[in-house]
């Protein structure tokens, strides 16, 4: 952030004598600046994922202008920037692929520009993370404010969640519930106000998760996109951000193997999504700090779900902040919570917590009542199927299969699976594992969130609800079920999952940690081979982005970064332009 004789980043922009200096102040006056902002004041940068395509994050712009009042406020210089925008409902084949392309953009406009500091704007998914890495891997001072959840939905008399209600009504449209209209009327219902999904989603979870982190101002996560107190967080977080170049205090100073540690128990006491194991995993990537993904299950152990929270449980994110939000999760997980990791307030986050109080214990439970026991979050398998390790959502599941064995049925494209699970005679009953590959980072490619496949609906007018899913792919952080997701290695780079066939035997047992294909090793090593001298498809993309993320895309249990991303890149100030 200074040069050797103390001055600001900025100032080497707008601090130069002669032909650069004249060039850098002269062309930014034309937007009605006068001198006296060139004075060596702290520039900072508003870095804005708003867009109209990313439906999340389409009330940014107004978020920005509260953070733009406290950075005036404190004697800074704001100025906004718009970054790449990923929205998860509409942008295909999936936003995963673009992620680490967001957080290269992030980082080296952070870095090609005259920023002592920056405010990250998010909200939807794949923005939080995205930006993170991008902030992480510049290591200038760098606080987050997302953009806050919907209110609660209404349909017909009850509360109804994003993500999670479109697979539940679509299921029940599948299974003659509900009507066509009925479907129609509830999208209103469902996507009532601005913000990100309102229940304990992706885009929920890595709002809790950057305010674990310390990353995200206490108590920040949960308020309502529409509550002006997520407009007054906007600006005390401009006013933060002048205060942390002031005090030169970075992301590296904030993302400790501490803070990873808290972000990960916060995960499981919240019944968060599984993707903020991939993301978790690639941020530490980018900070230097290690972090494997056996961590996720060895952290948890003794975390109970505290939170009851859709899609595992009955509330959403409203209710939630009213109950007291993400500080009085932390506070009362005690001992699990390392206090004296610091946040960017420049105070420790067991100062932030210590005052937090529930104003609700049936929407966050206590240690002693939790609404879950310990165990109930994300758990990570291990065993033939997935040597390199595999995700489960537990607290999504049914208790019943969690402990399972059945014959496969295997399809190599989600597509193939999606276009006869409504045909009566499919070959299935409740005890089928249907097996769903090649939607991996390299498979698809870039990771999508087709894990929790729809169950047969032969099974659903049965009145069986869930089935053992099993996929190299993600699934929505909204979703729920038997889902066994991030399959490592995955089917496109010839893992086990390549090698399943239609009738064999898996067995999938979450409380001893283990995923097993049940074929003896002379027959698996007779598959491996006859795989490995099969010609592939040739469906490798051949040009622009897809191609550089298909040739250095790491696996899920790596974080599915790239592999030439990895660490840092600092913020040394650029050669000259003219």
């Amino acid at each position: 952030m200074s040069d050797s004789d103390g001055t600001r980043r900025s100032s080497a922009w707008f601090g130069a004598e002669g032909r650069n200096g004249f060039i850098h102040r002269s062309w930014m006056r034309n937007q009605g600046f006068g001198p006296e902002v060139f004075d060596g004041r702290p520039v900072i940068g508003i870095g804005n994922s708003w867009s109209e395509l990313t439906p999340c994050n389409a009330h940014l712009r107004d978020v920005a202008e509260a953070v733009k009042r406290g950075v005036w406020e404190a004697g800074g210089l704001p100025l906004e920037f718009p970054v790449m925008s990923l929205g998860e409902t509409l942008m295909r084949p999936t936003t995963m692929l673009f992620r680490n392309l967001m957080a290269m953009e992030v980082e080296e406009t952070l870095r090609a520009n005259p920023l002592d500091g920056v405010v990250l704007l998010s909200g939807c998914d794949k923005t939080t993370p995205a930006m993170l890495m991008g902030a992480a891997s510049v290591d200038i001072p760098s606080i987050m404010v997302t953009g806050g959840p919907m209110l609660n939905g209404k349909f017909r008399g009850r509360d109804i969640g994003s993500g999670t209600a479109v697979w539940r009504l679509s299921e029940e449209m599948r299974a003659g519930k509900l009507s066509a209209a009925d479907l129609r009327e509830a999208e209103g219902c469902m996507s009532r106000s601005r913000g990100h999904c309102m229940t304990m989603g992706t885009a929920s979870t890595m709002a809790c998760v950057a305010e674990g982190l310390g990353m995200q101002m206490s108590g920040g996560a949960a308020i309502p996109a529409v509550d002006a107190r997520r407009y007054a967080l906007a600006q005390a977080s401009g006013r933060q951000a002048v205060a942390l170049v002031e005090a030169d205090l970075r992301p590296s100073q904030v993302l400790t193997r501490s803070a990873f540690e808290n972000a990960i128990r916060v995960n499981a006491a919240l019944g968060g999504s599984t993707n903020a194991v991939v993301h978790l995993l690639a941020l530490a990537g980018r900070a230097g700090v290690p972090l494997e993904l056996d961590d996720f299950d060895e952290l948890t152990a003794a975390v109970p779900v505290l939170a009851d929270m859709m899609p595992s449980g009955r509330f959403l994110m409203e209710d939630f902040y009213y109950a007291g939000g993400l500080p009085v999760v932390m506070r009362e997980l005690g001992e699990l919570i390392h206090g004296e990791a610091l946040t960017v307030t420049g105070r420790p986050i067991g100062e932030e917590i210590a005052g937090a109080e529930c104003w609700n214990r049936e929407v966050i439970g206590t240690m002693a009542e939790p609404f879950m026991p310990a165990g109930a979050g994300t758990a990570v398998l291990r065993g033939s199927l997935c040597p390199d390790g595999a995700v489960i959502k537990v607290s999504a599941a049914d208790p019943k299969l969690l402990t399972h064995r059945g014959r496969a049925l295997v399809f190599d494209r989600v597509e193939d699976y999606t276009a006869v699970a409504d045909d009566p005679e499919l070959p299935v009953d409740p005890s089928t594992v249907i097996v769903v590959r090649n939607a991996g980072p390299k498979g698809y490619p870039g990771f999508p969130e087709v894990g929790n496949v729809p169950v047969p609906k032969s099974l659903l007018e049965a009145g069986v609800e869930d089935v053992v899913r099993i996929s190299d792919a993600r699934m929505s952080g909204t979703g729920y079920g038997t889902c066994v997701l991030h399959v490592a290695p995955e089917a496109a780079v010839g893992g086990p999952l390549a090698l399943v066939r239609t009738g064999d035997l898996i067995e999938l047992d979450v409380p001893a940690r283990r995923l097993d294909l049940c074929v003896d090793d002379a027959e698996l090593a007779a598959r491996a081979e006859a795989h490995a001298a099969a010609a592939p498809p040739d469906t490798a993309p051949s040009r622009g982005w897809q191609k550089l993320y298909t040739d250095h895309v790491m696996q899920a249990d790596r974080g599915a970064d790239l592999d030439f991303l990895t660490g840092g890149s600092g913020d040394g100030v650029p050669r000259h332009s003219h």
